[in-house]
């Protein structure tokens, strides 16, 4: 039976570091790939088109949904955010892990689909930091800031939906945490009974030294 890779969901309010803890974890992981949600929200000026989202106008993107394309979808701040059904099948497929970067609302419907997904909880250090870094990184207005930091007093509400809860306080500690939550997932004993069949083979044929 081939190896299928593993399916996480990772979410955080907006400023939790989500974007950035996932990066790193990409850098040092092999074989893990992030899913790039198509949205219909305008590209930010440090955003790459491809790379961070593919950014659809709301035509397009209702006509992607009609075609039953979408994994999951969700409405955030007015905007609709939704995951490539084709391209998680065929990545899982192919053996390789993957990343969802999306809400809870998107973590509800993906559990319902992969039961056995393994769901991870950013948090930041505080009320007070979160505010900082969504006033500091200027891109949004002060009312949108206040909207997401009222979203993300209704996301903490959710916690129980989620298998694992990572502190972001110091990057490297939270790095190494989600490192080690993929390591571990890895160490299960199905994906172990693959890719040790041939060695666990030699040990139950019998087959002496």
């Amino acid at each position: 039976m081939p190896n299928i890779g593993n399916l996480f969901v990772i979410s955080a309010p907006s400023g939790g570091g989500k974007t950035s803890l996932v990066k790193a974890l990409l850098q040092t992981t092999p074989n893990l790939k992030v899913s790039v949600s198509h949205t219909t929200r305008a590209k930010r000026p440090a955003e790459i088109a491809g790379v961070n989202y593919y950014f659809v106008d709301e035509i397009a993107f209702r006509q992607m949904l009609a075609d039953n394309k979408f994994l999951e979808y969700a409405t955030i701040f007015n905007h609709l955010y939704g995951t490539s059904k084709k391209w998680v099948a065929d990545t899982l497929a192919a053996g390789d892990d993957v990343i969802l970067e999306i809400d809870w609302q998107g973590c509800h419907n993906i559990r319902a689909l992969f039961p056995e997904c393994i769901s991870i909880f950013i948090i930041p250090p505080s009320p007070e930091v979160l505010a900082q870094r969504l006033t500091e990184r200027a891109q949004d207005a002060p009312d949108i800031i206040q909207q997401r930091l009222a979203d993300a007093r209704d996301t903490f509400r959710h916690l129980n939906d989620y298998d694992y809860l990572v502190l972001n306080d110091d990057f490297s500690t939270a790095a190494a945490d989600l490192s080690a939550i993929i390591r571990a997932t890895r160490l299960a004993r199905p994906r172990q009974l693959y890719d040790l069949a041939p060695l666990l083979e030699r040990f139950t044929s019998g087959v002496t030294p």
